[in-house]
């Protein structure tokens, strides 16, 4: 089972009318409404988030530049050019 967490939120008056409108049409309450907005709306920036942060962890100590300051010397090696 789900353990649900009571969130109290303001909405402008013409989202709480859309939101009443839905939730009617479709015959479900308005929390399941915003339930499912915030699925749709949260799980792809999380996949992706999280796939890019796996890329990246899985990358590091991968490369190295050969060069042993770099990180405090790096303007200079930019500006050589």
């Amino acid at each position: 089972m789900v353990r649900m967490v009571r969130t109290i939120i303001q909405l402008p008056e013409g989202q709480a009318d859309a939101l009443e409108r839905a939730a009617r049409r479709r015959g479900v309450s308005k929390a399941s409404v915003v339930r499912e907005a915030l699925e749709e709306h949260l799980s792809p920036e999380q996949t992706v988030d999280e796939a890019a942060l796996q890329r990246a962890l899985a990358a590091r100590g991968s490369f190295s530049s050969g060069v042993p300051d770099l990180a405090e010397r790096h303007d200079h090696y930019l500006n050589e050019q």
